[in-house]
């Protein structure tokens, strides 16, 4: 029997944590950044490479429905939205009373986050807030897409591979000096670096930028 497909959102999605990401990536298929919470605040490296990110493709911000989600939101919605023509949509979760499996105690406000979200609620989601959903909008063809796996013409691991920037000898100082030139985080790993990149670039404008030194 034959899965159907995820739907794919062109955008790039911010959302808090690592079980947030989780849920929204059960549901849909997009490049989805965590701000480790209030991370969000501290991390120099984030907002750069939001509005890096966004620049190209757009963001939307998913958060939970709480305090701290919304000073999330309005601290990431007010660095972003504008900064270089940056398009910010904010996805907002349904108030639901209840508490994730995981979680000893209710959340101060009794709801469930984001992680506790079924698919269909983060489809809507994303849905009401305007997110660009590819197949259906006749940008498939776009070179920005969500795209990161050889089928869709993305760079690949094995580029990486290839490119000696994976599984070689000096391949971390090489990645080293591949992210100061493409003016990412430097501490972005390998899975990290292949999202950013194929966001970026076409994988022909990858090969020469990497093929530079």
């Amino acid at each position: 029997m034959t899965s159907k497909l995820k739907p794919r959102v062109r955008e790039i999605i911010v959302v808090e944590g690592r079980y947030d990401k989780n849920a929204v990536s059960q549901a849909v298929d997009a490049m989805i950044i965590e701000t480790r919470g209030f991370g969000a605040f501290r991390d120099t490296e984030l907002l750069p490479l939001l509005r890096r990110l966004g620049a190209a493709r757009g963001i939307v911000i998913m958060t939970d429905g709480d305090g701290a989600g919304f000073m999330i939101r309005g601290h990431l919605g007010g660095a972003l939205d504008g900064q270089g023509g940056i398009d910010v949509k904010h996805a907002y979760i349904p108030d639901t009373p209840g508490r994730e499996r995981r979680k000893r105690r209710d959340s101060a406000a009794g709801l469930l986050g984001v992680e506790g979200m079924p698919p269909a609620a983060i489809i809507k989601a994303l849905r009401d807030c305007g997110a660009t959903f590819v197949d259906e909008s006749g940008d498939a063809a776009s070179r920005k897409n969500v795209a990161s796996d050889a089928a869709s013409g993305g760079i690949t691991a094995t580029d990486l591979y290839t490119l000696g920037l994976a599984g070689a000898e000096n391949a971390a100082a090489r990645r080293a000096r591949l992210l100061q030139r493409l003016e990412l985080p430097a501490l972005l790993k390998t899975n990290a670096l292949l999202r950013a990149v194929n966001a970026l670039y076409t994988r022909e404008e990858f090969f020469e930028i990497a093929g530079e030194g």
